[in-house]
């Protein structure tokens, strides 16, 4: 009967192929995939892992996973013939590799998703998920789409929601002092930009930012990588280390996901805001340093302070400035802005070129909840940007949205007549010249209704002699 229930349980699994040849990273991916509910079979070559697909367990496949560096320059073929036999197989590609071109090229090739090694548990749990779910994906394409050049100031920081300005004003008052800071914020709303524009209006500027996520580093060593560690301190130190404290004595030093930090390190930190002095692990004495402390959270703290999971005196260390950034759904009017903006810094990747997005997508996009906030929607642009074969984006280029969406009347209107819209703005996200919009309005109005002149000049609220005088100025053949 065991064996029955056991049998019975693995058939239930859903099967992930891993096309890697590092055992290493092997064991890592099958057991993190485990906590997802797969089962992995790993395959060492692209040759076995074609012929895997004809097998009675390559017909039960779910997903794929590819480590780049099995085929090497041969990844994107690969994929291709993967895609070609498997449509609907969602392909995950592990890489070193960071160049949006080489992401470009894997998408196009039929790539689901992009991972840059080493990858976070996190990460890879989330894009498996994301890969089988109809929802876009929250952090699809991260690597790239951060790593696209942007200006590290309050300018670069696009919105005009009152809450994100209110935010923005306060860090930019709390930039010129020395005090500690905390932002808190949704994943994905934009705090580690933030983080970097104030440093870079502070006094210290000119000095390092160290970034420690206390979230992706593991609990047994955060202590250490934050305060440092004498040789001998603890089994396996075998050198001396400089904690991140130390090391921007005199700079800035950015503690992310502090709401995941140990309690016992909490203490430690509380103690160090409160005297200014700092003691590695298995130091006899402490020394002073002067740091800028800024801290970062995912969560309300103070909802983790009232259930007992945050130290008090660390969160009244911490909170004397405090900045909150709204998610993406609390500002959906600042979506227009965001998608021009990021639509201009695509344009400029490799393999990119710049696009316009109409009404009617503008329209899809603002009906979205965007639970993975500004980052999600600057990775679902770029996804769409890939593949766009016009000039601007419309709605069709987001079908997993437009599949999601039950459109309000107002949101379906605007996406039904999309077709006829109007472009407003420039690719890189400027007015376009009014001679140049009201061109286009009077060419859209000749073609709607077929060239009868009274028609359109009666529904642009002009005279037919003002219309005849407009198409003689701007150039505009009656029959457009």
């Amino acid at each position: 009967m065991t064996e029955d229930r056991d049998n019975t349980s693995e058939t239930e699994q859903r099967l992930l192929m891993l096309i890697d040849d590092e055992p290493a990273q092997s064991r890592l991916i099958t057991a993190l995939a485990a906590r997802e509910g797969w089962r992995t079979l790993v395959v060492r070559d692209a040759e076995t892992a074609i012929a895997t697909l004809g097998t009675r367990q390559g017909m039960q496949l779910g997903a794929v996973i590819l480590d780049q560096w099995v085929p090497g320059d041969d990844a994107c073929s690969l994929i291709a013939d993967l895609r070609a036999r498997r449509p609907a197989m969602p392909i995950l590609m592990l890489t070193t590799s960071a160049s949006p071109l080489l992401a470009v090229e894997a998408m196009r090739a039929g790539a689901t998703d992009y991972l840059i090694k080493p990858v976070a548990p996190d990460r890879l749990m989330t894009a498996l998920r994301s890969s089988t779910t109809r929802e876009p994906p929250r952090d699809e394409l991260q690597p790239m789409t951060e790593k696209m050049p942007s200006t590290p100031d309050f300018e670069a920081m696009i919105g005009a929601a009152p809450a994100f300005r209110t935010a923005l004003a306060i860090a930019a008052k709390a930039a010129r002092g020395n005090g500690v800071m905390l932002v808190e914020g949704e994943t994905g709303t934009g705090k580690e930009l933030l983080v970097r524009a104030i440093h870079a209006a502070s006094q210290r500027s000119k000095m390092p930012l160290r970034i420690v996520n206390a979230g992706s580093t593991p609990a047994n060593s955060i202590e250490s990588a934050l305060f440092g560690h004498e040789k001998g301190a603890f089994p396996g130190a075998f050198d001396r280390q400089m904690g991140a404290i130390q090391y921007c004595d005199g700079a800035t030093l950015v503690i992310d996901e502090i709401d995941r930090l140990p309690v016992s390190v909490q203490a430690r930190l509380a103690e160090f805001i409160t005297l200014g002095s700092c003691r590695p692990i298995g130091a006899r004495h402490s020394f002073r340093v002067d740091v800028r402390l800024i801290v970062a959270s995912n969560y309300p703290l103070k909802e983790l302070v009232d259930h007992a999971d945050f130290l008090p005196e660390l969160y009244a260390a911490i909170t004397a400035t405090t900045l909150v950034l709204p998610p993406l759904r609390a500002r959906s009017g600042d979506i227009p802005a965001l998608a021009r903006h990021f639509l201009a810094r695509i344009g400029e990747q490799p393999g990119l070129r710049p696009l316009g997005i109409t009404a009617g997508a503008l329209a899809l996009l603002g009906a979205y909840d965007w639970p993975g906030n500004v980052r999600q929607l600057q990775a679902v642009l770029f996804r769409a940007a890939v593949f766009c074969d016009g000039d601007a984006l419309t709605a069709d280029d987001f079908p997993q949205l437009s599949s999601m969406i039950t459109a309000e009347p107002h949101v379906a209107g605007s996406m039904a007549h999309e077709s006829a819209g109007v472009m407003l703005f420039t690719a890189d996200g400027n007015l376009r010249p009014l001679e140049d919009i009201e061109a286009d309005v009077i060419r859209l109005a000749i073609g709607h209704y077929r060239g009868r002149m009274t028609e359109v000049a009666r529904r642009l609220g002009i005279g037919r002699s003002t219309l005849y005088r407009k198409l003689s100025d701007l150039g505009i053949d009656n029959a457009a």
